[in-house]
């Protein structure tokens, strides 16, 4: 990650939250977007994330596309109702 300090609870203990994959998930105007291995600081006690400013940023401009996509497929009145999307890293050289 970096050599920032590692973020606390709010809890008497100042218990470290756990740097890990989530799912974020968004929905608006009967759509729903799930994106899966986001990193983010997770409370460990509660299960509360707190994302980084630059994932939050990123994770606006994504759903944003994805949820304007999706709202033009509905628009035509598309059969597909469900759409996965992958995106992996590049194989190694």
């Amino acid at each position: 990650m970096n050599d920032k300090p590692i973020p606390t609870c709010g809890d008497e203990k100042q218990t470290p939250k756990e740097w890990k994959a989530v799912t974020f998930e968004y929905a608006e105007d009967g759509i729903s977007v799930q994106v899966s291995n986001v990193y983010a600081w997770v409370n460990p006690l509660d299960g509360e994330v707190s994302y980084t400013p630059d994932t939050v940023d990123e994770l606006i401009a994504t759903v944003r596309e994805l949820i304007d996509t999706a709202k033009r497929a509905k628009s035509r009145r598309n059969l597909f109702t469900e759409y996965v999307i992958s995106v992996g890293l590049p194989e190694p050289a």
